[in-house]
């Protein structure tokens, strides 16, 4: 009877949280801290099954009338008691949908939403001594740990060291303030261009790590950051022989190895489309974007599997590992494969 569409196609026309299938959220609250970023408080539709705290979800945001998906973690606690979600969203100068919510968002506006996703989360049973490390937009997932923590009075010692590059960089700061008193918590801000404005100086050493978290070799760790910060933080792990202790969770992608010479030739064909591309060596999501198309993606890393199509002929090369394969007809993450002479891929 819904034929051509289905039943929340019209259902919304009337209240656009009453869905049968579609899980959707309403923005209830826009808090604007500082000047790049936004942070959301959303109430879900009944489909909402909750998140672990530091996963990710996948929300759809129609810019100019076309929608787009992208990642982001909650940073509330697990345990919100009135079932609201909320993201902070750092806006960045090519960010499409970041930017559109940072200069746009306000209460009422209704995005499309994902169920949790991702690894990157606290386990159960918790760990009795934990760890948390972030850098700028990295605090998200490991703020969220922390509140979740703190909402279960958990017994065991918490540390967190989060750094930014100026003291206006830090969103939630009176948040972290309070969570700083929680009985057996200790917050630690460093700003590495400010010194003397943070309680450490400098980028992530291990005499910080020792400040703020001296049983840390008990202790299980939890780090999301920039790559050069995350390479700093394992390499002290390493050092203390402890880095199996060490989760991570990148918010940038890894650098890649550059495309070998003899990878690059022959045609891309992107045969859902009816597209065919000279291959210019780049991901076949870059690649796909410069010849007009437009796939779903969310992270651009190579995590959360949205831009995963079909490739059904030829072969590829991840750009992280370096591994290569040419099996057909089979599932592969556009934003981190490129083609290795001629690929055929239905999108």
């Amino acid at each position: 009877m819904a034929t051509p569409h289905g039943v929340d196609r019209y259902t919304e026309l009337i209240a656009p949280t009453v869905t049968a299938n579609e899980l959707r959220a309403r923005v209830t609250d826009v808090h604007r801290e500082v000047a790049d970023s936004v942070t959301l408080q959303l109430r879900p539709t009944r489909q909402w099954r909750g998140f672990r705290a530091g996963q990710f979800v996948r929300v759809g945001v129609v810019v100019d009338g076309v929608r787009h998906t992208r990642c982001f973690s909650p940073c509330g606690s697990e345990h919100a008691d009135d079932g609201r979600l909320e993201l902070t969203v750092k806006a960045h100068p090519s960010g499409l949908v970041s930017r559109e919510l940072l200069e746009r968002a306000e209460p009422g506006l209704m995005v499309d939403l994902e169920q949790a996703a991702g690894e990157f989360h606290l386990p159960r049973p918790r760990p009795r001594d934990i760890v948390l490390i972030s850098g700028g937009s990295g605090i998200t997932p490991v703020l969220a740990m922390l509140r979740t923590l703190v909402d279960e009075r958990h017994e065991g010692r918490v540390a967190f060291l989060h750094y930014v590059s100026r003291p206006d960089d830090l969103v939630h700061a009176g948040e972290l303030r309070r969570l700083g008193k929680a009985l057996g918590v200790t917050v630690a801000v460093g700003c590495t261009g400010t010194p003397g404005a943070g309680d450490v100086d400098g980028h992530f050493t291990a005499e910080h790590l020792a400040q703020a978290a001296p049983w840390v070799r008990g202790a299980q760790s939890y780090l999301c950051g920039p790559a050069r910060m995350m390479t700093a933080v394992r390499e002290v792990y390493d050092g203390m022989g402890i880095g199996g202790n060490l989760h991570t969770e990148a918010f940038e992608a890894a650098p890649a190895a550059p495309p070998a010479d003899d990878d690059v030739r022959g045609t891309v064909t992107f045969s859902a489309s009816g597209v065919d591309a000279a291959n210019t060596g780049d991901v076949l999501l870059e690649q796909a974007e410069a010849a007009g198309l437009s796939p779903e993606y969310g992270c651009r890393m190579g995590i959360c599997f949205s831009c995963t199509a079909v490739r059904r002929s030829g072969c590829t090369r991840n750009a992280l590992t370096g591994k290569a394969d040419a099996e057909p007809d089979q599932p592969i993450q556009l934003c981190i494969n490129r083609p290795v002479g001629d690929v055929d891929i239905a999108v």
